[in-house]
C-alpha cells in the first residue's frame, strides 16, 4: 500500500477506467505519508466528473461541530457523489481540501480519510486555509475531479 517514490511515477489502471500514472519525482519530498501524489496524469479519458465542495452535512443537513466528524463525514459525501456521477474514489485525479483555522494538528486527521478514501491510489492535493466556509460553523470541504471511461 506504500507509494513508491524512488522512481518517478507508477502506474494504476482500473479494469474498466482509465490508466493513472502517480508522479512522484524523487527531487521532490515523499508525499505519500501526507496523503497525496504531486502529480497524476490520465490516460485513455472519455469523461471528467468534476464534484463540488463536500462539507461535513449528513443526509439531513446536519453538521457535527467536531473537526474529524465533518471530515469523515466530508468523505463519505464524496464518496456518495462519485457514485452518482458514475466514478469511483481510484479514478480521482486531484482533490482540494478547504480548512478553517487549519493548524499542523488537523493534519493527520484529514491523511487518515484521504488514506481511507483513496487507500494507495492518492490523488493530487491541494490544501487551501480558509477564514470560513459557506455554511456558520463549517471547518472541512472537499472537491475533486474524477477521470472515468
Amino acid at each position: 500500500m506504500s507509494t513508491n517514490t524512488s522512481s518517478i511515477s507508477q502506474q494504476h489502471a482500473a479494469a474498466d477506467g482509465p490508466v493513472l500514472r502517480i508522479v512522484n519525482p524523487p527531487a521532490l519530498f515523499d508525499p505519500a505519508p501526507n496523503g497525496f501524489s504531486h502529480a497524476v496524469v490520465a490516460t485513455g479519458v472519455s469523461r471528467i466528473a468534476y464534484i463540488a465542495g463536500q462539507g461535513g452535512e449528513n443526509g439531513d443537513g446536519k453538521l457535527p461541530p467536531v473537526f474529524a466528524e465533518q471530515v469523515r463525514q466530508a468523505y463519505a459525501n464524496l464518496r456518495i457523489a462519485l457514485a452518482a456521477a458514475g466514478a469511483r474514489p481510484n479514478q480521482v485525479t486531484k482533490i482540494t481540501t478547504y480548512v478553517v483555522g487549519y493548524d499542523q494538528t488537523m493534519l493527520e486527521v484529514m491523511t487518515r480519510y484521504v488514506k481511507e478514501t483513496f487507500g494507495d491510489r492518492l490523488p493530487a492535493q491541494t490544501l487551501v486555509p480558509v477564514p470560513r466556509l459557506a455554511l456558520d460553523g463549517m471547518l472541512f470541504e472537499v472537491d475533486a475531479i474524477a477521470v472515468t471511461h
